[in-house]
């Protein structure tokens, strides 16, 4: 029997046991925050490529002007902390209420593995001192983050999939800053959206069971003597508390706390545009699709719609070849390919002159020695997305940018990915949800389904927060 949850402390400060996940860029901002701050949980203004704002309050677009990618990269970190300075400031101007009284909590979230990752945190922490309790900080291995926080005197909550990644975190850093270690969050990677985080052992298609994963994890915080008041966030799939009912109270677990990303995309104070709130709202169980066709590297969730569909398809239109005669690639390809000399198998000959028949005219090398075909229009915005590469990751298979060094990652940019920079500034400010990456956690079917939201209704976040507190 589910009774409703009780606060806790986390952070050094009282709290709903209740997280706002942090969704990238622009999809949480500060009004659902610090809406979610205001209401007792822990708002989570998220650091990535946030939006900053001019004298009117109208949002500044983050347009590139330089000439080379090192430049536009130096132009991307200034809009990064410029943006999530702002968001920040906003967002505790709409909690400072409860904030100022120790209730509630505002945390900042940001990719260890996006361009520019350290000095952007620095940036930011730096110029909001006072005014940020944490840090979530996943997609990678931030080994730094603790450091970094205990240096501005802000909590760290690091974003881990597995007990060993975070024994891993522990020995190499995070035992030298211990007393700011605010949570683990725990992220289920077959069930949470955007980027997860499947390791080579793992089975994208055999989702495994979160309970004995956390219990793992708490059992290895203890044998590393880690304080039993650090609780652990679970992130991914959460959609009602009632369903992890058993998780409460429970000795084996310990202190959980629950992290909501998709649910809050749904709310007034959500900035997503209305077509996309829309299209949550329609979505069918089996909707949401674990991808690997980000530029990370990493497997992601989200909607599938046609922009999905797009490069499931291009992938399939792909044959292998050798610069030489085999015995497997004997047959000279005539399609595609101009006058350079590739050799494929008969099947892949027959199959590449379909294609190009079909308007699929343009053969596109990837760094796995393979070619994929594409029309020629596709082509030429691969290309150009490609040049006009600002940096926006660490290391980026699309572009083959990196961020230290020569910039370049030494392979060839990969055709089958796409800029996601470009693709996730336009869903979050009117782009078409068909036509963009649109991430979502697996549960996001359930929008159609919950009478919470019957008749299109719309909850404000102080809504959603206290249904959530009732289990629902």
């Amino acid at each position: 029997m589910f009774s409703g949850v009780k606060s806790l402390v986390m952070g050094g400060r009282e709290v709903w046991p209740l997280v706002e996940g942090g969704k990238g860029v622009s999809a949480t901002n500060h009004q659902s925050s610090g809406a979610w701050a205001l209401a007792g949980g822990v708002g989570t203004v998220s650091a990535v490529n946030a939006d900053s704002y001019d004298d009117d309050g109208q949002i500044i677009p983050q347009i590139y002007r330089s000439a080379t990618r090192r430049d536009r990269h130096e132009e991307l970190v200034h809009y990064g902390i410029e943006g999530g300075v702002q968001q920040v400031q906003r967002a505790y101007d709409i909690a400072a209420p409860e904030l100022r009284r120790g209730i509630g909590g505002l945390n900042i979230n940001i990719l260890w593995e996006m361009g520019g990752a350290q000095r952007i945190l620095h940036g930011i922490l730096d110029r909001t001192r006072g005014l940020v309790n944490g840090v979530t900080c996943g997609a990678g291995m931030p080994y730094k983050l603790s450091e970094i926080a205990a240096q501005y005197g802000v909590h760290y909550y690091p974003i881990i999939s597995s007990a060993r990644a975070f024994r891993a975190l522990w020995k190499r850093s995070y035992s030298k800053s211990a007393e700011w270690l605010g949570a683990v969050v725990y992220e289920d990677p077959w069930l949470a959206g955007g980027h997860n985080g499947l390791s080579n052992a793992e089975d994208p298609l055999s989702p495994q069971d979160p309970y004995p994963r956390v219990a793992d994890l708490r059992t290895t915080m203890r044998e590393l003597g880690v304080s039993e008041s650090v609780p652990i966030v679970m992130a991914g799939g959460v959609w009602r508390l009632d369903e992890w009912a058993n998780w409460f109270d429970n000795p084996e677990l310990g202190q959980v706390v629950f992290q909501f990303g998709t649910r809050p995309l749904l709310t007034q104070e959500s900035p997503i545009p209305q077509a996309w709130k829309q299209k949550l709202l329609s979505l069918s169980e089996g909707d949401i699709l674990l991808h690997k066709f980000s530029p990370t590297g990493f497997y992601s969730s989200a909607i599938k719609n046609p922009y999905l569909r797009v490069l499931e398809d291009r992938s399939t239109r792909q044959i292998g070849f050798s610069t030489a005669a085999t015995a497997e690639h004997a047959f000279a390809l005539d399609v595609g390919v101009g006058t350079k000399r590739y050799f494929v198998s008969r099947d892949d000959l027959l199959a590449a002159r379909d294609w190009h028949a079909q308007g699929f005219s343009e053969a596109l090398k990837t760094p796995d020695d393979t070619l994929v075909f594409v029309a020629p229009a596709e082509r030429a915005v691969i290309r150009k997305d490609q040049a006009d590469c600002m940096g926006c990751l660490s290391h980026c298979g699309f572009s083959a940018w990196t961020d230290s060094g020569t910039n370049s990652t030494g392979r060839l940019a990969d055709p089958r990915s796409f800029c996601i920079q470009k693709t996730l500034q336009d869903i979050s400010h009117g782009g078409d949800p068909d036509q963009n990456l649109a991430f979502a956690g697996h549960s996001a079917y359930r929008f159609a389904s919950d009478p919470f939201y019957s008749n299109g209704f719309v909850p404000s976040v102080k809504q959603l927060v206290e249904r959530l507190r009732t289990g629902e």
